[in-house]
């Protein structure tokens, strides 16, 4: 699945990802591909990203809060700024 993560300044990561942990207002919560649709808001914590191109590297990045979005395969993550 291709994750976008965006500031209001940058594109963080644009990429195909093979899942995504974040920090959701409720609890934290992981997507993987075929995910159903869903929107929610995000606290501020770490978004972790198991690459699907880097033989399932892991990146981390802190946010602030903001919110994803699942949608088609295509996760796209809005956040306010990086911690």
């Amino acid at each position: 699945m291709k994750l976008e993560i965006l500031t209001p300044d940058k594109i963080v990561y644009d990429g195909p990802v093979a899942a995504v942990t974040v920090p959701g207002t409720l609890g934290t919560f992981q997507i993987l591909p075929e995910h159903a649709p869903i929107v929610s808001t995000l606290e501020a914590g770490n978004v972790v990203v198991r690459s699907a191109s880097k033989g399932d590297g892991i990146d981390t990045f802190l946010i602030k809060g903001g919110v994803v979005e699942v949608l088609d395969n295509k996760v796209m993550i809005l956040v306010e700024a990086l911690a």
